[in-house]
């Protein structure tokens, strides 16, 4: 496989889209002989703050839950570090990379969907 970012959705002005501009702001996974997206991994969606998403990518295996596990990090321009199975797409951790980050509360690891914080969003 194959692993990449992609950008931010547009236009800037969040007020002028709806919904959360899917496969924006996205970690990809794809099959390297055919092309095709084995998972995608949205990281902030309807992202208000232009954090894009195309960061270093890690690659490592680690024990999870006892099992050796191959993994991608991403430091993401979000302020959080994602730990992604890097073989199926499914979130293992996303830890804030300092604690006065404030546009996210934590990220629900059971759904991946971040938990926004609305007094600091962005609506006009």
């Amino acid at each position: 496989m194959f692993y990449y970012g992609s950008g931010n959705p547009a236009p800037w002005n969040e007020t002028m889209r709806r919904g959360e501009d899917k496969w924006t702001g996205t970690i990809w996974g794809r099959d390297i002989q055919t092309g095709k997206a084995k998972f995608g991994y949205q990281k902030t969606p309807h992202d208000e703050w232009d954090y894009a998403g195309v960061n270093y990518m890690g690659l490592s295996e680690q024990l999870v839950e006892g099992k050796m596990t191959k993994l991608l990090t991403h430091p993401d321009r979000n302020g959080l570090v994602y730990t992604l199975n890097r073989e199926n797409g499914d979130l293992v951790n996303a830890l804030k990379i300092d604690d006065a980050l404030n546009w996210v509360k934590k990220v629900d690891l059971k759904t991946g969907s971040p938990v926004r914080d609305p007094e600091f969003s962005t609506p006009m």
